[in-house]
């Protein structure tokens, strides 16, 4: 296996440490000889690897110290964060973070494909829509959840800025999960379903402000049902 390689796994190796709990931040890793002793691997191929969490800020090295866990707050990559948020202690208090993220991008994106939509768009709208009701209709959870994010991706397109698509793209792992885990509630398909006919209604009429709005209620409908059917069993 290539040096590289084996750096990526140490470094993969470490992090999940990290998000399990096994290094707080603030506290030091082991040394470099302990690190390269548990991955089997050369202390050359260790400094790589802590070179990859120093970049993305996930550790800092005090020279004379040792490499000490910086908190999820300071790191500055998104995979690592994402990582953190959805499998670490925080994950309940994250799934509202990433709704309140979603509400920033998605609102803005609505109101932008209300003026820039085409027939074609909207015609999808309404297709995606339809998937989800019949979806809903015959329990069939995997599909509710591709037609919710394909009416989303469809609202992302229209809104014809190409710097939307990139900011949302790395979030589509984790939203998939979330989606999954809400969507397995039949009373938030069904509130979903109102939420998002409103939105089409919304985009289709070409107004901006009722475009931003109808999102915005959906966001808010997202967040409270997160919490009085999901998060309130955790």
């Amino acid at each position: 296996m290539a040096r590289k390689s084996l750096a990526s796994t140490v470094a993969d190796g470490i992090l999940d440490a990290v998000v399990a709990g096994e290094f707080a931040a603030g506290l030091a890793l082991p040394s470099e000889a302990e690190i390269g002793e548990q991955y089997d691997v050369s202390r050359v191929t260790v400094r790589e690897a802590l070179k990859t969490l120093q970049a993305q800020n996930v550790v800092r090295v005090l020279p004379g110290r040792g490499t000490f866990v910086n908190p999820v707050t300071a790191w500055t990559d998104l995979g690592p964060v994402l990582r953190a948020t959805t499998q670490g202690a925080d994950a309940a208090a994250s799934s509202l973070q990433l709704v309140e993220v979603r509400r920033m991008i998605e609102t803005g994106a609505a109101a932008l494909a209300a003026t820039r939509r085409t027939e074609a768009d909207v015609a999808s709208l309404e297709s995606q829509l339809d998937r989800m009701r019949s979806a809903h209709d015959s329990a069939d959870l995997d599909e509710f959840v591709e037609a919710d994010i394909a009416f989303h991706d469809v609202i992302l397109h229209a809104a014809g800025n190409v710097f939307v698509g990139v900011l949302f793209e790395p979030l589509g792992r984790v939203m998939r999960a979330k989606r999954e885990q809400t969507s397995a509630v039949e009373q938030i398909r069904v509130n979903a379903i109102a939420e998002h006919a409103a939105i089409v209604d919304a985009i289709r009429s070409g107004d901006a402000e009722r475009s931003r709005l109808a999102m915005d209620s959906h966001m808010t409908q997202t967040a409270n049902d997160l919490e009085r059917f999901v998060l309130g069993e955790i």
